[in-house]
């Protein structure tokens, strides 16, 4: 029985089928208009049959809420507070530049609803008036009401009424997406969930129908939290799957980073329209709380991801000062980059690398690339300066998740995987100063190896916002989130034993001081209902061996070694590129 791997991105769809003979097939396809034609063809371009198990990555959601094509939503919330959305926290969109302004919120003021009732931090404080709530019509419908982290039952009491009301209207509750306390971010959180559902249901919908034609297995569908849930989880709330894709190239940047004997490493992974990085420690990606995503915060698990709008469509510009700009528009799948010959016109930071030699003439998916067609598109840009300023945007990405983590990146090694990390990773790796780059052989579809390796995931937390010693039913396992009685913000510590101290030591590393006389308490604690992905040998490759400079093509994405590095494939056919 095979196992079968599909990961959209925003210019190609890859699969990885690894069959029982222990063969890995792989192919990339351009992303079609509607994903799940992109999903099956992907499938049936790697001749999967016979499938025990299919994992999926999709974007729908995430181009859903970036292009505002969800559903018409409303928000209800606690009199007084129904304009929550609107109000957001005090902070500037930018910091120096007074004039920009936050996303307009997903759901217009006029649909924004308050019901009487109030609730505390000590109980109920005035009871609910279900005749409060104000007849309307929407599509989909957000809850959230004051303290329902600690106590749900007003909420509940409002969800079913709206259910009642609106019986084909999708209605998220606060409680349900995201029980935790900050109203703001617990807010946003189940406004998206209830924005994206019609749209991201839909789409599974019509995935579960082609899939099942197809005779493939229903697919499990990726969490931002770097493992898979059921079809039926994710269409019932598809926030917790708007970094699906990302997660499961981190998922499979750990993979091929610990059988290469690398316990830490940062994940790259630049493909056509962005690049995605995120730190591996301990040989597991690290999770984050929150995520901001197309400026709504979201208060949900999900990998530790800092994206930037770089990739190999990356259009490359003149500002008005003349000075070269990368991004973060891109070429997209259709036209493309200039040298695919679709009818592209602009450069982009494919066609400057075609122009550079670190090109083959034709790209995985039989795309042959047109070199007089990328230099007519670069015509008065030097594409050596355009390369430069694309790799100091993603440089200051690689210092995000590291030396801002309190974290030395010489300390780690770089997994480059995605069309076009491989072209840039030593570049990038030279200015860290990492010693080490790791490009696996199927680099260009490792998000979707990610899928197939993927343990099966279910995430809780449980809100406590009390002083530790006074908790008494910790988990034996899991993540607490703490902080010094009176602070704003908290520390995520593994539970174990020791606790307090533990905190006090992370808070010494982060701050540089540690106040072990003062209170503790406890904000929350973070678990995960898992079950382990298969296990799996890879295929193993011939020996190889390349000195800089060099161009080596791989599964689906091509590897530039500059003077001075050079390459030896291990026991899994991962390219390690060291400095000579």
């Amino acid at each position: 029985m095979a196992i079968l791997g599909v990961d959209v991105g925003g210019t190609f769809t890859d699969a990885v089928l690894l069959t029982d003979e222990n063969e890995l097939r792989t192919a990339k396809i351009p992303t079609a208009s509607r994903q799940e034609e992109s999903v099956l063809a992907a499938a049936a371009a790697v001749g999967a049959a016979q499938v025990e198990r299919f994992a999926h990555g999709t974007t729908v959601a995430t181009n859903a809420l970036l292009e505002r094509k969800g559903a018409r939503t409303a928000f209800v919330g606690t009199e007084g507070f129904e304009h929550l959305l609107h109000l957001r926290r005090q902070n500037r969109a930018e910091l120096y530049r007074l004039c920009a302004d936050h996303p307009v919120p997903l759901v217009p003021i006029e649909r924004c609803f308050g019901v009487q009732e109030r609730t505390g931090p000590d109980g109920v404080i005035a009871p609910l008036e279900l005749d409060s709530l104000a007849e309307f019509d929407a599509e989909a419908v957000a809850v959230c009401l004051l303290f329902s982290f600690s106590d749900r039952n007003h909420e509940q009491a409002v969800a079913a009424e709206l259910r009642r009301r609106l019986p084909s209207a999708r209605v998220v509750a606060s409680h349900e997406i995201s029980p935790e306390f900050r109203e703001y971010e617990r807010a946003s959180t189940t406004a998206v969930d209830a924005y994206l559902g019609p749209v991201v249901a839909g789409y599974l919908d019509a995935l579960g129908r082609g899939t099942a034609a197809a005779g493939l297995p229903e697919p499990l569908v990726m969490r931002s939290s770097g493992g898979v849930a059921s079809l039926e989880d994710a269409a019932a709330h598809p926030a917790v799957a708007l970094l699906s894709g990302p997660a499961a190239g981190t998922v499979g940047a750990a993979l091929l980073a610990r059988r290469s004997g690398f316990e830490n490493a940062i994940s790259f992974d630049m493909g056509g329209t962005s690049t995605d990085v995120s730190l591996i420690v301990g040989g597991r990606a690290s999770l984050a709380a929150e995520q901001e995503v197309g400026g709504f915060p979201l208060r949900l698990p999900a990998v530790d991801l800092h994206t930037v709008g770089a990739g190999g469509g990356s259009i490359v510009w003149l500002d008005s000062g003349g000075a070269i700009r990368v991004g973060p528009e891109s070429a997209g799948a259709d036209p493309g980059p200039a040298c695919y010959g679709r009818g592209g016109t602009r450069p982009t930071i494919t066609d400057a690398n075609l122009l550079l030699g670190r090109l083959p003439g034709v790209l995985a998916g039989d795309v042959e690339l047109d070199a007089e067609a990328a230099a007519r598109a670069f015509e008065g840009i030097d594409p050596s300066e355009a390369l430069e300023v694309v790799n100091a945007e993603m440089l200051r990405a690689l210092r995000v998740v590291s030396v801002e983590r309190g974290h030395d990146p010489r300390d780690f090694a770089l997994v480059a995987f995605g069309g076009a990390g491989p072209l840039h990773a030593c570049a990038l790796a030279d200015e860290l100063e990492i010693g080490t780059v790791l490009v696996p052989a199927a680099a260009g579809v490792l998000s979707a190896l990610g899928l197939v390796a993927s343990e099966e995931r279910r995430d809780h937390v449980v809100p406590y916002v009390r002083p530790l010693e006074q908790v008494a039913d910790l988990p034996t396992e899991g993540d607490a989130d703490l902080r010094y009685f009176g602070q704003s913000f908290e520390l995520t510590v593994p539970i174990q034993p020791g606790l307090a101290e533990a905190f006090h030591r992370a808070h010494e590393e982060r701050y540089g001081y540690a106040d072990r006389g003062r209170e503790l308490e406890l904000v929350a604690v973070r678990t995960a209902a898992t079950t382990p992905g298969p296990v799996f040998d890879l295929p193993a490759g011939e020996p190889f061996h390349a000195e800089g400079p060099a161009t080596v093509e791989l599964d689906g994405a091509t590897s530039f070694l500059p003077p001075g590095w050079v390459g030896d494939r291990d026991g899994d056919s991962t390219l390690v590129l060291t400095k000579a």
